[in-house]
């Protein structure tokens, strides 16, 4: 079980180019930050490298980074404060994360804080690509049906307060599980804080596809009924 106050998931799948540097930037800038790899059964050496850099690793029964949050939550206890989620393929910056814990530590009325992607010059680098148009659309449609407002509503890049996460069962089984975290924690009447960070190219092959896309409208129409 897990102890410390601070946890960081990260769900993986086939990310032998991007796991190694995500979590030894992770470990470079937290205070021996608790690592937590849930593998979903890659081909490649992601599970070795995991293990290589310390972090604590399991490997997954189903199948989806909805599936994977879900599984790696099951393994917490009591005294977890913070539960960070971010991406294995290196487009998440570290840095931010510090700034982000401190949103939360001096704002109790915030359940969660994102890592916004689309602002200042990130922004202006992906307006003209699909990937950015789809987030506009999703952000639009969720605002619509869940009432949550926000500006990259499904960043990889998030922070919680553990205790919003507790006995919860995601629904959700794959990309589709950053617009059901944005609206449990709306629903239990907390607040959503966004911090403009970097965001790099990722490595590895990528993954997100139009199906995911269309995956994610279905949570959020299912989760406005």
């Amino acid at each position: 079980m897990i102890c410390l106050p601070l946890t960081v998931i990260v769900a993986a799948y086939n990310e032998e180019e991007g796991i190694a540097p995500t979590l030894c930037e992770l470990k470079d800038v937290l205070n021996k930050p608790n690592l937590f790899v849930v593998d979903g059964n890659s081909s490649d050496r992601t599970l070795e490298l995991a293990k290589d850099q310390g972090a604590e690793v399991i490997i997954q029964n189903g199948k989806g980074k909805g599936n994977a949050i879900s599984e790696g939550l099951d393994q917490f206890n009591g005294d977890t404060v913070y539960v960070v989620f971010t991406d294995a393929d290196f487009t998440y910056p570290a840095k931010h994360i510090k700034e982000m814990i401190s949103v939360l530590d001096l704002n109790p009325e915030v359940g969660m804080v994102l890592g916004d992607r689309f602002s200042g010059t990130c922004r202006l680098e992906s307006d003209r690509n699909q990937f950015y148009i789809g987030n506009r659309i999703l952000s639009f449609v969720q605002s619509v049906f869940n009432g949550v407002k926000l500006n990259d509503p499904f960043t990889g890049l998030r922070i919680m307060r553990f205790e919003l996460l507790k006995g919860w069962k995601p629904k959700s089984s794959g990309f589709d599980i950053e617009a059901e975290l944005n609206h449990r924690v709306s629903r239990l009447g907390y607040t959503i804080l966004e911090l403009p960070i970097g965001y790099r190219k990722r490595l590895g092959k990528k993954k997100l596809g139009f199906r995911h896309g269309l995956n994610i409208l279905r949570r959020i129409i299912i989760s406005s009924i």
